[in-house]
């Protein structure tokens, strides 16, 4: 079983920064790719970035490229950490910003676009910029 906790998460001005982090314990031995995604009220929840279980391969959405960026510590055996690094932050950011797992190896991180493919969710984290 695999643990997802998010954090980082307030209220920021628009042009402002945060960066969230999500812990994820458990039997995460490595091979499992994480990604991060968000879903504003009455939207479709949807990927914001991804990265392969090594670090090595990364995914950014259209709407985040330039201004967000993941990265992942692998550093520690039992426990991996990945951050979401956001920048020039805008009002349409605003949403519940949630941390996933998919067991593979793969370097395609097209694979981590599609939501209902995921193994494990945290509980979320919201994020609210204002205008």
């Amino acid at each position: 079983q695999v643990q997802l906790v998010e954090s980082g998460g307030g209220l920021v001005q628009a042009g402002g920064s945060l960066r969230l982090s999500c812990e994820a314990s458990g039997r995460i031995f490595g091979s499992y790719a994480m990604g991060w995604f968000r879903q504003a009220p009455g939207k479709e929840r949807e990927v914001v970035a991804a990265i392969s279980w090594s670090g090595g391969s990364t995914y950014h959405a259209d709407s985040v490229k330039g201004r967000f960026t993941i990265s992942r510590d692998n550093a520690k055996h039992t426990v991996n950490t990945v951050y979401l690094l956001m920048n020039s932050l805008k009002p349409e950011d605003t949403a519940v910003y949630y941390c996933a797992a998919r067991k593979t190896t793969t370097q395609d991180m097209d694979v981590m676009t599609n939501h209902y493919v995921m193994d494990y969710w945290g509980k979320g984290t919201l994020v609210t910029v204002s205008s």
